[in-house]
């Protein structure tokens, strides 16, 4: 399963640029309301690394951009993801590779910000695509688990994480940062042809029946 990464990487930052909208009224409800602006600029960011140095290995570049230069909670955190799938397909690039970098990634956020599934955090969306992966599922449906994962923490009081301090408010939307990983996924299932649906449809519903949606205004794509 050979995957040309920059392309992940692009797609994800255009992803970044079509949800902005949608994420930042999910963080407003559950954070302060930034984590729309981190995930695009710093995927803006990382486009433009990868354009001054293709040689470089694409996931580290992403990783050294959300580690030392994006801010908020969810930016480190996504830089640690970043990092393991790089050291994983630094042995290859098969599904192993790219199932043991999800694996290994969700293991260090798990370190760090010690959140478990069921705590309204990206972790939410992960372990799902982490599982999906492992079992060999096609990237169509690894996309479509981590989307699942996202959407239930619509259900979730969080108990990690900024939403944490907010209580009951952000219950019946989804949690942003998971959101945000399932774009991931979206963007991996794209790059090699096996989108589970536009973007616009893969967000669809991000909130309970009952609560008012979240804005889900299309923002002009990025072009990298």
């Amino acid at each position: 399963m050979t995957i040309d990464r920059h392309l992940v990487l692009r797609t994800y930052a255009q992803a970044a640029h079509t949800a902005h909208d949608t994420l930042t009224a999910l963080d407003q409800l559950s954070g302060d309301g930034d984590f729309g602006d981190n995930l695009r600029e710093g995927l803006d960011r990382v486009v433009s690394a990868l354009a001054a140095r293709p040689a470089e290995p694409p996931f580290a570049v992403a990783a050294e951009v959300f580690l030392n230069e994006v801010g908020g909670t969810s930016g480190p955190l996504l830089g640690l993801l970043f990092q393991e799938i790089a050291g994983a397909l630094a042995a290859g690039d098969d599904r192993a590779a790219w199932a043991r970098g999800v694996r290994e990634g969700l293991a260090a956020i798990q370190r760090v910000g010690e959140a478990e599934p069921g705590d309204r955090t990206m972790v939410d969306a992960l372990v799902p695509a982490r599982d999906a992966l492992e079992a060999g599922k096609d990237l169509r449906d690894v996309a479509l688990a981590a989307l699942a994962g996202a959407r239930a923490t619509a259900a979730l009081r969080a108990r990690r994480g900024r939403a944490s301090y907010v209580g009951e408010r952000a219950v019946g939307s989804a949690d942003p940062g998971a959101m945000g990983v399932a774009l991931l996924f979206w963007s991996l299932a794209r790059a090699q042809d096996r989108s589970p649906g536009e973007l616009t449809d893969f967000l669809g519903t991000t909130h309970e029946p009952g609560q008012d949606p979240a804005p889900d205004r299309k923002t002009p794509a990025h072009q990298g």
